[in-house]
């Protein structure tokens, strides 16, 4: 387990420190890549103990929402790399970081100041790049949202412009649904911004994500992935997502479009829909996706170590291998506590022969949380899929509170 960040005396020998903003699940898997070079990694986020602080050199807890707290952060550690891996970021500390003190920031300041909110990446996308997106317009009232309803319709899907998983979308189906959904935005978005997107429902076949990674070597894909949401946040994902050479001739090239925008090295998730023979860009986040936690048993490199091969300038070579059909469910605990365990994962890891658990390591629960995932091989996508849903529904998570257990043994 990491030891508590003193910053009056931590002291690396090693050359090479990186500071990792947002130390979830995925931050937890990039941390490790980076130990594989020998890299101190400093795991900051809001709360303790965090998924990533559990392997990394040292933590930081902090609110890097909080500009002057960020800030400070960041001239105590001197890193020579800061890596954003959430949306809850002062990124306009970073972009000023970037341009005064020559910062470093993964894949560049630029794309997480854009890319953090749906209004600059939504921007960026339609007026600039001119991409195919849904309709779509931004508002800052309830009764902004009443005056241009008719941009987009009912149905349409109201989201925080700044969010993730889902966190304060809603489905509107009728005028009386706005006021209920402008309050879960403005509540349950990064941040509490009163500003949210509205999209019109596009009728799309599938939607996917193509991870696009931009390194020094060019860009390079990996195999389509397509997925399964549960109102905004993921349950299952599989790859590859079949799609026809044209299809998916369309699909990297408005992936490598808005990359090559956005600039800079790493790994970028493209969420794109595919309706009939039209591909539409959706979103972007340039870090690795929830979805792509598949590729920990579908390729030979997954996300998170393609992800660090291109921050840090290293080539990807020519081929990333594909070890066949593969898929990943969410496990998904709810209820209040912070003792978890989790039983028959034995039971769950024979259902199949290529078969793999992980257990996040989250410290607490209140409500709906994700606290693993189960990940699988086989011969069909069909098939894969059926069985890491199997391995979900054996695993049993057990959720406890050690808290209210104490205090009812000492009355």
């Amino acid at each position: 387990m990491s030891k508590a960040l003193d910053l009056t005396t931590a002291k690396f020998s090693h050359p090479t420190t990186a500071l990792l903003l947002g130390s979830g699940e995925l931050g937890k898997e990039v941390a490790i890549e980076l130990m594989r070079y020998g890299i101190k990694v400093i795991a900051c986020d809001r709360y303790d103990n965090a998924p990533a602080m559990q392997v990394a050199s040292a933590k930081a807890v902090l609110n890097m929402k909080d500009r002057e707290a960020l800030l400070n952060l960041i001239h105590q550690v001197k890193p020579d790399v800061v890596i954003p891996e959430i949306e809850a970021i002062a990124t306009e500390v970073l972009l000023q970081l970037e341009q005064n003190e020559g910062l470093r920031v993964v894949p560049s300041a630029n794309a997480a100041n854009i890319t953090m909110n749906r209004e600059a990446i939504r921007t960026l996308a339609a007026n600039t790049l001119n991409l195919p997106t849904s309709p779509f317009f931004f508002a800052s009232s309830e009764e902004e949202i009443r005056e241009n309803i008719d941009k987009v319709g009912f149905p349409c899907i109201m989201k925080p412009i700044m969010s993730s998983s889902g966190k304060g979308q809603s489905t509107l189906k009728s005028e009386k649904d706005i006021e209920e959904a402008w309050q879960k935005a403005c509540t349950e978005g990064r941040g509490h911004e009163n500003r949210v997107i509205v999209e019109g429902f596009v009728k799309f076949d599938r939607e996917i994500t193509l991870l696009t990674i931009h390194a020094v070597d060019g860009i390079h894909f990996c195999e389509p992935i397509g997925h399964h949401q549960v109102n905004g946040d993921y349950h299952e994902s599989w790859q590859p997502e079949p799609l026809d050479d044209d299809i998916l001739i369309e699909c990297k090239r408005i992936a490598s479009t808005v990359v090559k925008a956005l600039g800079g090295f790493g790994i970028f998730g493209v969420e794109l829909f595919i309706a009939g023979r039209n591909v539409i860009f959706s979103e972007l986040s340039p870090r690795p996706h929830d979805t792509g936690m598949v590729t920990m048993i579908s390729q030979d490199l997954s996300e998170f170590a393609l992800h660090v091969r291109a921050l840090l300038g290293l080539p990807i070579g020519e081929e990333i291998a594909f070890h066949g059909p593969s898929a990943s469910a969410a496990l998904l605990g709810e209820g209040k506590g912070n003792k978890i365990s989790y039983k028959n994962i034995d039971k769950a890891l024979a259902l199949g022969k290529n078969t793999a658990v992980r257990i996040f390591g989250k410290p607490d629960i209140d409500g709906e949380r994700r606290l693993g995932v189960a990940l699988a091989r086989a011969a069909s996508v069909k098939e894969a899929v059926e069985l890491v849903k199997s391995m979900r529904d054996t695993i049993e998570i057990v959720i406890e509170d050690e808290q209210q257990e104490t205090s009812g043994k000492e009355e």
